[in-house]
């Protein structure tokens, strides 16, 4: 009888402590600017329930995150600047980060909370660089940058593909309150993640049509529409709160990870620069917490904040421990959530850089409360191919963001001092972050959380003439003009468990061009096989712009069974090379897939 006492009052002791734990329900859109809200003074769009969520809680006025999707959800899941993780670009698997990176569902683990990876993930396609690899308990949606396709979507629930029916962002909305509501009776930590208003612009008629009755390109009445469905949606989830009965002790964010797109040319509340500048509108964005159980007075905060802030913050308000692990760059913003007066908040110096690949210095910017210091990139690409210490950087040029902050007037000729400090404070942190040095991670193979595993096209490296079907090689995207058997394709993959892998390819090759003899190796195992026909016709898209219908494409691959090879454990390269090519081309490549048996 003592020891079922002791049972009982230590289950009621666990289940107390869990009561008095908030839940959080982290929201973040992709490419969704500052000034895309009414709260900030878009005439065009309206977001009620957003702005009311920025109203009715704290509402930080200089909020910073990175200029590129992957690196802010690094940082904001690490609490580090995303080079330290090894995240250092968008694509090719340098979006990934390591895996010894302890992410906020992991420290949440640690008091008894539940996590679910809603949505976008972009840090990493294969395990254990995905969201279950690290931490999150339940996972729905997708895992690399984009997807094409926002009505009816197939998506991943873990490792399987599940069917759904209906608009992306509705569906992402539906599947936070079932977990919400089954998870009610614990604390819980829900990490939203929309890949709306993100490209391809994809909408029901009703958002679409109101916009293009205003006069607006086809693009733009997509991407407002896209905003005010995200709006309608975050009202649904803070009603569910409100229904359950928890949202007095949840925790809710908003925030987005990298400056406007297509309303940018619109309106952009008098900011320069978008998606991928290093300049203010690149990189400040929205960031509203709300907690009533806290009884915070709602005002605005306006000392400068950024990503690497979130984790630590969260840590110190749900009083959960920082678990041992990588040290931590940002601090708690506490005192600015629980004082208007920010008079004692110290001067910080904030960062952004753009990575593109593991040697890239520049695009970079120093912030501060007052100035803010660029280099940036000329040229088409706009830093998309960047080098270290790039020839083509523009020199420092320093902004006073109090008197000018949609810097137009470029005084660093006049400030050669501060020019001097700020930007040797940049070379010292971009040194101290990149230390660990970058790379493209071998991709994983063997895991029994991930069985088969897709080796994705984008994570592929190849021979010229082979190049991307549609740029540079985003997510989704599929390798074409193979019409040299010279070229082969390889990928570095690292083989967890020893044992016997049947590999297929999912690929595109016109019945006129069927019949080149194919090899595929690894270390000493290699496997033939002749390339069948296989024409993988377009599946049209919802597109609402003709850009969208060049960039996003999905096609019915055809699959090609290359055999079963014998792996040992460890790294290897997986190379696919032609022996003959009696047609124009090989194929076009999708991915390939290793199924441990």
């Amino acid at each position: 009888m003592p020891r079922l006492i002791c049972l009982l009052l230590s289950f009621i002791a666990v289940h107390a402590s869990f009561a008095d734990q908030p839940n959080v329900l982290l929201i973040i859109t992709d490419d969704q600017g500052y000034g895309d809200f009414s709260i900030h003074g878009n005439p065009h769009l309206q977001t009620p329930n957003i702005d009311k969520l920025g109203n009715t809680g704290v509402r930080f006025e200089r909020f910073y995150v990175n200029s590129f999707c992957a690196p802010t959800r690094a940082a904001l899941l690490t609490g580090r600047w995303p080079l330290r993780t090894g995240c250092h670009g968008v694509t090719h698997n340098r979006e990934a980060m390591r895996p010894s990176e302890v992410t906020m569902a992991e420290a949440f683990k640690t008091a008894g909370y539940r996590s679910a990876c809603i949505g976008k993930w972009h840090n990493g396609e294969q395990f254990p660089f995905t969201p279950a690899g690290q931490g999150f308990d339940d996972v729905f949606g997708f895992n690399n940058g984009h997807w094409n396709n926002y009505f009816d979507a197939t998506l991943l629930r873990g490792s399987k593909r599940e069917a759904t029916k209906g608009y992306i962002s509705d569906v992402l909305t539906d599947e936070a309150m079932k977990f919400i509501s089954a998870n009610q009776k614990q604390p819980f930590f829900c990490y939203l993640a929309y890949n709306s208003p993100h490209s391809p612009y994809q909408v029901p008629d009703k958002y679409f049509d109101k916009f293009k009755a205003k006069g607006f390109e086809d693009n733009v009445a997509a991407f407002y529409g896209m905003c005010e469905n995200l709006d309608d949606n975050v009202g649904r989830l803070l009603a569910h709160l409100d229904s359950l009965k928890i949202a007095e002790n949840t925790i809710v964010l908003f925030l987005t990870d990298n400056g406007g797109t297509a309303g940018v040319k619109i309106y952009n509340a008098g900011m320069r620069g978008g998606k991928t500048s290093v300049h203010e509108g690149g990189s400040r964005v929205p960031l509203f917490l709300r907690w009533p159980a806290a009884k915070w007075t709602p005002h605005v905060a306006k000392p400068i904040v950024s990503h690497i802030d979130l984790l630590p913050t969260l840590l110190d308000l749900c009083g959960v421990k920082a678990p041992d692990g990588p040290k931590r760059d940002g601090v708690s913003l506490r005192p600015l959530l629980e004082n208007e007066d920010s008079s004692a908040w110290p001067e910080r110096t904030l960062f952004t850089h753009n990575p593109i690949d593991e040697t890239n210095k520049f695009p970079g910017a120093v912030r501060t409360q007052r100035h803010r210091l660029v280099r940036e990139i000329k040229g088409p690409a706009g830093g998309s191919k960047a080098k270290a210490n790039d020839d083509s950087a523009t020199d420092w040029q320093l902004y006073d963001m109090e008197t000018d902050p949609g810097q137009e007037k470029n005084i660093a000729k006049g400030h050669p001092d501060l020019v001097k400090e700020l930007s040797a404070r940049y070379d010292a942190w971009f040194a101290d972050i990149s230390s660990q040095g970058l790379q493209r991670f071998p991709l994983p193979v063997g895991h029994a959380e991930q069985n088969p595993v897709e080796l994705h096209a984008p994570q592929a490296i190849f021979d010229q003439p082979l190049h991307f079907a549609s740029g540079p090689g985003f997510a989704n995207d599929w390798l074409t003009n193979w019409t040299d058997a010279k070229t082969k394709v390889w990928f570095d993959i690292d083989v967890i468990t020893a044992g016997e892998y049947d590999v297929e390819l999912a690929y595109a090759c016109p019945a006129a061009d069927a019949g080149s003899k194919l090899r595929v190796s690894i270390g000493d195992q290699t496997r033939e096989t002749a390339v069948l026909p296989a024409e993988a016709p377009a599946i049209p898209l919802p597109h609402r712009d003709e850009a969208g219908k060049e960039r996003y494409r999905n096609r019915a691959w055809g699959t090609l069974k290359l055999g079963t090879l014998k792996l040992k454990q460890g790294p290897a390269k997986l190379t696919l090379e032609p022996l003959s090519m009696p047609g124009t081309q090989v194929m076009d490549l999708k991915h390939v897939q290793l199924t441990l048996r």
